[in-house]
Formats: C-alpha cells, structure tokens, sequence
C-alpha cells in the first residue's frame, strides 16, 4: 500500500469504494414503457430527453421514488433514440388461453451512467435498424486491402474487370488509439461514400486474426509494429460500420495468395501496384470468380520502381491451386530477394521492353484509357 500511495487500508478501500460506485447500468427491454424499467426518457417539445431514473429503496426515502434529469441530448445518435422512444406502444394481443389483452412493443433502450474527473455522463444502447440496401452485386464490387501505411482500392465491373483502382494512405504508425481511431474512420467513409455512389457492394478480408498473428509472427519486429493485428481489426471494423451505415453490403473474402495473384496476374498487366492488384483479387473472389495462374514468365514490379523477371513453377493439376500459388510466392521472394543484394538496384531502373509495358492501351492506338476518376472531394 505504501508503494502506491496509501497510508492505510482505510484509504485504499476509500478510494476502491469509490471506483467501484463510479457506474451503473439499466438493462432495457423492449416490453418495458420507453424501453426501460429503471430508467425512462421523455420527450420534450424542444427535442430533448427528460430521464426519469427509479432509485432503489435504501434511498426512495430521502430522495424520492425517482430522481429527474431534464434537458438530454445525446451528442451522437439522438435521433436514433428518439426513434426508439416513439416506437413504444401496446397493440392488441391473444394469449395462449384465447384471451384478449395488450402488450407492450417497441426497442430495448440499455443506459450507462458513468462518473469520471468530469461529471457524471449517460450513454444509451439500442439495436438500430439497417438502412435500405442501395448496393447490388450484379454491378460489381470494389475491393480492399490492408496495408500497413495505406489502403490498397480496386473496383471492378460486373465481369471481374479492373475500372479504377485509388490508394488511401493510412499513416497510422506511431499514433496513439484515438488517432488510429480517427485516421481508419475516415477513410472507411470515403470507401463508403464510393460504394453507395457506384451501387456496389465492398469486399474486404475474412476476420481471421489467428492468419494474421501468424504473419506479424514471421516478419521483422518493426514490420510488425507497423500493421499490428489490433490495427487490422480495427481497420475492417471500422469499414464495415461506415457501409452498414450508408446501406452498402460488406462481403468477406479469403484474401489467402490474394497478393500473389496481384503480383503476377494483374500488376503488369493493368500497370498497378501488388497491392492494387491483391485488392482487385479480393473483389473478383468476393464476386465467386476464379482466377487461373498464368504460365511462362512474368515481370514483377519492385519498390524502387524497377521489376524483377522469373520463370512460373510447372502446375500440377492433381493437387490445390494454392499449392501451386505457394510455390509461385517462394519464387518471387527468392527473385525479388536476389534484386534486392544486387548492386545495379541502387542505381535508376532499366525500362521494360515495349513489349511487356503495363497499360490498358486499345489495340492498334498509342495510349492508355484513362480510368475513371472519383470526385477528388472523396478520396482527398
């Protein structure tokens, strides 16, 4: 007790009496008026909740049976609440013996009353229902995936082609909770906001936290700093949540060789990063569509811009495509780690020969289509 500050133990339960006291909970239920038994709003003609909160006998007799808090506005979701309040009512209803009487319907309100340095503060719980769908899949679909500094986005048509791809950046290394917090709602509103314009639904990684934390286990110490399974989970939530909220349909993929198949099937040939092309795998797996390895060789792009070249594993058509996948990703990490201890990689990248450039360019005319841009007010 002395180490951390008390005299005695007195003041230690004092102040655990103290914490202990600090919030109290009001479970609701939706056969109860205003959707709670010990405590129930009122609304005002101005807007606000007036919360009649039951207090329990040891103290109804020197205070009264409630205590009354006037003037509630939630600062978030009080137009959900109140919502919630209106739709108490009781309608006609049969037993099970034939006899007619009235129940009482409506949404379960939960309230938390918490004290801290500040005051005391409520918080209110309710089941809010969805909003209409305005997503379909018969459209396409627009893919992510999680980086550690930046999302990767692909949208694709109806077929599984490739329309627009966009990098959000996600500098969320270093920063405390709430920052992350800030950083990954913001940019899952504007993927929200790009799906409900575009009609389709997002597709993003299956919630598979034992993959991921075996991965963080197999990289370096400060790779793993950078995308933490925590951050991971908290970035898919937190996509989630913005679509649930614009009416957007969230599908889940497993993202397994997704950056394999990227790397080799679609970087070279739309001109986009791995990442980009991970997140158009993950639309189109979203979408129940197949991807078939390519055969030969293949050039792989390089973070310092240039491009690595290696010849595909022979496929056994006897076993798991993933196997295969496998063997193509030992492949690439073997060239791309060759590159990497060679010295002419310090220098500026050799081109690619005219023959293997990346571009959408239509056949027998010079450039590229231009993809279709997105308001810039959406992606920043």
């Amino acid at each position: 007790m002395q180490e951390n500050g008390y005299r005695n133990i007195g003041q230690w339960r004092e102040k655990w009496r103290a914490a202990r006291s600090a919030q109290f909970f009001g479970l609701g239920s939706k056969d109860e008026t205003a959707g709670n038994q010990s405590c129930q709003g009122l609304i005002e003609a101005d807007g606000t909740l007036t919360l009649r909160l039951r207090l329990p006998d040891a103290l109804a007799h020197e205070h009264g049976r409630y205590l009354t808090i006037p003037g509630v506005r939630f600062a978030y979701g009080h137009e959900a609440v109140l919502a919630a309040l209106a739709s108490s009512r009781r309608v006609p209803h049969v037993t099970k013996s034939g006899k007619a009487t009235t129940k009482r319907v409506g949404a379960a309100i939960s309230y938390r009353f918490l004290r801290d340095e500040q005051g005391w503060r409520v918080f209110a719980s309710l089941e809010v229902p969805a909003p209409e769908p305005v997503s379909r899949r018969e459209l396409g679909a627009i893919g992510v995936d999680v980086n550690a500094d930046h999302l990767a986005v692909s949208e694709t048509d109806r077929f599984g082609n490739l329309i627009d791809t966009r990098k959000l950046p996600l500098p969320i290394y270093g920063k405390n909770s709430d920052q992350t917090r800030a950083l990954t709602g913001e940019a899952a509103v504007k993927i929200a906001a790009v799906a409900s314009a575009a009609g389709k639904p997002v597709v993003i990684e299956t919630l598979d936290f034992r993959r991921r934390k075996a991965e963080l286990e197999s990289v370096s110490p400060a790779r793993a700093r950078q995308l933490s399974s925590l951050a991971y989970r908290q970035t898919l939530s937190s996509i989630a949540s913005a679509c649930f909220r614009a009416g957007v349909e969230v599908l889940q993929a497993n993202p397994a060789y997704t950056s394999v198949i990227g790397a080799v099937n679609y970087a070279r040939r739309h001109g986009v990063s791995i990442h980009q092309g991970a997140a158009l795998a993950i639309a189109r797996r979203g979408l129940r569509l197949c991807e078939s390895p390519q055969r030969g060789t293949v050039f792989v792009p390089t973070r310092s811009g240039g491009h690595v070249t290696f010849p595909l594993p022979v496929r056994n058509r006897g076993e798991h495509v993933y196997s295969h996948c496998s063997r193509i990703r030992r492949a690439c990490q073997a060239a791309l780690a060759a590159h990497a201890r060679s010295g002419p990689t310090q220098g500026c990248p050799a081109p690619l020969p005219r023959s293997s450039l990346a571009s959408r360019a239509i056949p027998g005319i010079e450039g590229a289509i231009p993809s279709r841009e997105p308001s810039p007010a959406l992606f920043g």
